[in-house]
């Protein structure tokens, strides 16, 4: 049995580069909307209706990532090392493929998906400019997915670190640059930050296809596609799909209770919103442990190590629990000093504080269910997270409506429910099934 000393090293050295390439992302998205802030309210709204947009479609296959980390780390684990890096390059092709199918459908949709917002024409024009050319940069945005899954499968969270950091450092450059800047190509306005984001993206997704490319040509992996392997990718990922969209789908429903609850109230929408950007930006510290679990709990099931993976199990839900309980902490703790920081508005600081206190109080459970949730997808039960999503939402779901509609719960009640009925019900539902001895399929694949 391997000591708790290795076991707490191996977590940090996985989580610790996940969490910091997590947090890139968001902090350089901060800095693309200063840069367009800049041009002017109607540019600014514009880019965040075409950013929705393109992040429900990209948010979607994030099973590219966690599916192809879950079956590279489990035959890393058996011993083969070029099937691995075989199953991640069928990952990246479908990656292609899926990129090129929604690139191709997202230009031709762009105007009415614009239009399904209904806002202001000349907001409606930034946005459609915006979107048709960041609809380009899809493809290059799920083959750093897949990719990414393909270095955690092989344990490296290193790399996409270092590409995340690189990417989006040339991001920023380039969208002041074809913005702001002088020359042929530059003083693009709008258009200019869209094509600054492309370009980076297809720097990023050809930095870290180069390592996984270079990876296979050491272990004489075919680079050709294969067929087969890339329909399995994909049968693979439909569960996962499901259980994405559950979870989007119980984000959607609380933000939609609380308009209800609010009656028009800008102040109460605005709170939820500010609240559910710091639960977001927590979930960030929760995520980077449950990345670790995929990679971990598939390379020891690839390995038939049925005893460590489940010591691994139980002490990464204790990294989990223990994390939760620290950033509960101090979400508590500061919630008196975070609403001034980002709004002036004097009713939004008051109404903020209970708000944060129930999200502080479902951190430690949220700990938990992030963990188990990556050791579930890195054992390959996508299913059983999918029905499990469905079942949990379908009680959150109309619960959460009623409370609003029916018995005039107000804001708070909407966030007691979320961090109570809905992550408490995805943690029962997780707790059982990891309890049991289902999801221990041992062996190369992820076949039952």
């Amino acid at each position: 049995m391997r000591a708790v000393r290795d076991i707490d090293r191996e977590i940090l050295r996985l989580a610790g580069p996940a969490f910091l390439a997590l947090v890139a992302e968001p902090l350089f998205l901060l800095a693309d909307a200063a840069v367009v802030g800049h041009l002017g309210t109607a540019q600014l709204a514009g880019l965040g209706i075409a950013a929705a947009v393109l992040q429900t479609a990209v948010g979607l296959c994030v099973f590219l990532a966690y599916g192809t980390t879950a079956g590279v780390a489990r035959l890393l684990g058996s011993g083969d090392r070029r099937g691995a890096l075989a199953l991640g390059l069928d990952g990246i092709w479908l990656a292609v493929a899926l990129g090129a199918a929604i690139t191709v459908v997202g230009v031709l949709l762009t105007g009415p998906l614009v239009a399904a917002f209904g806002v202001e024409d000349d907001v409606a024009g930034f946005a459609t400019t915006y979107l048709r050319i960041a609809f380009l940069g899809t493809a290059p945005l799920l083959v750093m997915l897949a990719a990414t899954g393909v270095l955690r499968g092989l344990q490296d969270t290193r790399t996409p670190l270092v590409v995340a950091v690189g990417g989006n450092a040339l991001n920023v450059v380039l969208n002041v640059v074809l913005v702001y800047g002088a020359g042929p190509v530059a003083g693009m306005g709008i258009a200019g930050s869209a094509w600054g984001s492309v370009a980076a993206q297809v720097a990023s997704a050809a930095a870290l296809a180069y390592v996984v490319v270079r990876g296979a040509r050491r272990q004489q992996a075919s680079l050709r596609p294969d067929l087969a392997g890339v329909r399995a990718a994909a049968r693979a990922g439909a569960a996962l799909v499901v259980r994405t969209l559950t979870l989007r789908a119980a984000l959607l429903v609380t933000t939609y209770a609380v308009a209800l609850g609010a009656g028009g109230r800008p102040d109460e929408v605005a709170t939820h919103q500010l609240a559910m950007t710091l639960w977001g930006l927590l979930a960030f510290v929760l995520d980077a442990i449950a990345i670790a679990a995929q990679a971990i709990t598939g390379r020891a099931l690839g390995a038939g190590d049925v005893d460590g993976a489940l010591a691994l199990t139980r002490r990464m839900v204790t990294w989990g629990w223990a994390s939760g309980l620290v950033t509960g902490v101090l979400l508590a703790a500061a919630s008196p000093l975070l609403g001034p920081l980002f709004t002036d508005d004097p009713d939004v600081p008051g109404l903020l504080v209970p708000i944060l206190v129930v999200a502080a109080l479902g951190q430690p459970i949220a700990g938990v269910v992030f963990v188990l949730d990556g050791v579930l997808i890195g054992a390959g039960d996508g299913r059983y997270l999918a029905w499990a999503g469905l079942a949990v939402a379908f009680v959150y779901a109309p619960v959460t409506i009623a409370a609003v509609a029916w018995w005039d719960g107000g804001l708070v009640t909407v966030w007691v429910l979320f961090a109570g009925l809905f992550m408490t019900g995805r943690l029962v539902t997780l707790l059982h099934r990891a309890r049991g001895d289902a999801w221990l399929r041992t062996g190369p694949t992820l076949a039952a």
